[in-house]
């Protein structure tokens, strides 16, 4: 009877031979890229090795068949920083390029230091003569998003010294003594700028410092705050959406940022961005955001990097997080990456890669293929903020692997990565699997079209169209389901094939099946409005592909490298 050694070496040789007979050498390359996000030989190695151990693990809850509001927006977006460019022209250059580039959404600070400057209710900039509002240069800013058709999550935080009895000597981020001053200022900008800004998100990263500046990081106390920026914006206006402030990604535990006897920081303080959003539900602050915001750094690997272990942070760390969200019941609300990026600083320059390293190749290849698996893999995450458009000058060029994020560089000169988003976000738009809003971006609606109130529909409203309105879009996947309410009557056309006519049949929510069973690739579908009006709710897509030559090229070399090592520490063993 033949061992269980040597029927577990003819198992994996099997495997190994299957691996040689499927793939090349460039295809095995491509595949375990496609689940370890490394591309030298050995990092790949050991990828899958960790990979196939992470798939043992007990798998997390995303559930991603189930309407998301917010996460059918367009989804590129960077962050600028406009409010330090001096000169007028240089903010109006800045937008041109990013609306070039098909980039819809910015993420920009509306700095409370710098806009209620010198006591409460002061918006007089009196720091350099001649004296000026503090809200002309945001003005200014919001008056080109208007002329570039782009939209603002503005940022509110970094309060000023005054809001604080000690000033700045407990940190230049530490919150304000008394969140009723923050709770004006956010009233003041949303009020100023109601209709104009879609979105607000309340403070950054409060789970590490020196965003909270030198006090202990405290989930409790940003919970109250974000109490009161959400409280306050609603008030002001009732259509904005709140975003959370943007969970750092971090395993630190330490909630105290702790230094040795020479003065030197031991310790960075900061808590799980796990651990934290738990103890922000367990607050009771789910009520008070609309969007969940974390940062989407890959770090040391690429995009695809699929090992999910909890102490090592890449690219899907939104997994765990989301984990978090459907385990409390938020299962409806999305995530959008505040920050997403590879560092490109250069080998050359001697600054330490605190970031993780990439060439400049690579950070532009990386970005692209992260804003596609965002797209294609995690339907409840909407958009994603590029870090960052530019510097307004190069001074940190050769001390701080921040500035080496940029899309371009103080002159304005396009770095690769900035081609290849403009290339990437210029894309026709295609809807993936999930459920769908009616809004979603990928939608082209042709007539008079217009949203309205309806208790039927999921999120309380609802696209109205009357007859000889049309709806197309372009999707991927194996079926697609239009969620409607009403009694009209639409026809669906379906790449080339015969169309369809669609009856609603009352006034409750129901799903019709519009194609099923279709070979999983894109497919156009354009709807007709024959008898109105007929109110749409949103669109599912389904995907069910077979065991694709790649995801079993994946599972080989998983399986072929796993097996490998495990025979050989059984042979070292047993030698």
């Amino acid at each position: 009877m033949m061992s269980k050694q040597k029927i577990s070496l003819t198992i994996i040789l099997i495997a190994l031979l299957g691996a040689s007979i499927l793939l090349s050498r460039r295809q095995i390359k491509t595949a375990l890229f496609n689940i370890t996000g490394e591309e030298s030989t050995l990092p790949q190695i050991s990828g899958a090795i960790q990979y196939g151990l992470t798939r043992l693990q007990p798998p997390l809850q995303t559930a991603d068949d189930v309407p998301v509001q917010y996460a059918g927006m367009n989804p590129y977006g960077v962050n600028a920083f406009l409010q330090n460019e001096v000169e007028p022209q240089k903010r109006e250059e800045a937008m041109r390029l990013i609306a070039e580039a098909g980039i819809k959404w910015i993420r920009q600070e509306f700095t409370w230091e710098d806009i209620e400057v010198h006591g409460k209710g002061d918006f007089e900039d009196r720091r350099h003569q001649p004296y000026k509002s503090a809200w002309k240069k945001y003005d200014h800013i919001v008056d080109l998003a208007d002329k570039y058709d782009i939209k603002i999550m503005a940022r509110l935080s970094n309060p000023p010294a005054w809001t604080r009895a000690l000033t700045d000597t407990v940190g230049a981020f530490a919150p304000p003594d008394n969140l009723t001053d923050y709770g004006d200022f956010v009233e003041a900008v949303v009020t100023r700028y109601k209709g104009r800004i879609p979105a607000y998100q309340i403070w950054n990263e409060p789970n590490i410092y020196p965003e909270w500046g030198e006090y202990p990081i405290n989930a409790q106390e940003y919970s109250e705050m974000l109490k009161e920026g959400y409280t306050r914006v609603k008030a002001a206006d009732p259509e904005a959406i709140v975003v959370m402030g943007a969970l750092a990604a971090t395993i630190e535990l330490d909630r105290v940022r702790r230094y040795n006897a020479g003065g030197w920081p031991v310790s960075p303080g900061g808590l799980s961005d796990v651990l934290f959003l738990q103890q922000v539900y367990n607050a009771g602050a789910a009520p008070y955001f609309d969007v969940l915001a974390m940062q989407g750094y890959g770090l040391w690997s690429g995009p695809t990097d699929r090992r999910m272990q909890p102490r090592v942070l890449n690219f899907s760390r939104p997994l765990y997080i989301r984990d978090v969200m459907v385990r409390n019941g938020d299962a409806h609300k999305p995530i959008w990456l505040s920050e997403l990026a590879w560092n490109a600083v250069p080998p050359e320059s001697g600054i330490p890669p605190v970031y993780g390293q990439v060439t400049e190749d690579q950070q532009a290849r990386y970005a692209a293929i992260a804003y596609r698996r965002m797209q294609r893999e995690w339907p409840w995450l909407g958009v994603g903020f590029y870090w960052f458009f530019k510097q307004a000058d190069d001074r940190e060029r050769a001390s701080n692997p921040q500035y080496y994020f940029r899309l371009v560089e103080p002159d304005f000169t396009p770095m690769p990565v900035y081609d290849a988003l403009k290339t990437q976000a210029n894309q026709p738009p295609v809807m993936y699997s999930g459920w769908h809003q009616a809004d979603h971006w990928a939608v082209a609606y042709q007539g008079d079209w217009e949203s309205v109130l309806q208790p039927e529909a999921t999120f309380g409203s609802a696209l109205s169209g009357q007859v000889g309105d049309t709806a197309a879009f372009t999707f991927e996947g194996s079926s697609v389901s239009l969620v409607a309410v009403g009694s009209g009557r639409v026809r669906a056309l379906l790449d080339d094939a015969e169309p369809i006519e669609i009856r609603l049949n009352g006034e409750s929510l129901q799903t019709f099946s519009l194609a099923g069973r279709l070979p999983q690739r894109p497919h156009s579908i354009t709807l007709e409005v024959i008898e109105g009006p007929v109110l749409i709710d949103g669109f599912i897509v389904q995907s069910r592909p077979g065991l694709t030559l790649s995801r079993a090229g994946s599972f080989i070399m998983v399986l072929a490298v796993v097996g490998g090592v495990w025979a050989l520490w059984r042979y070292r063993r047993e030698a």
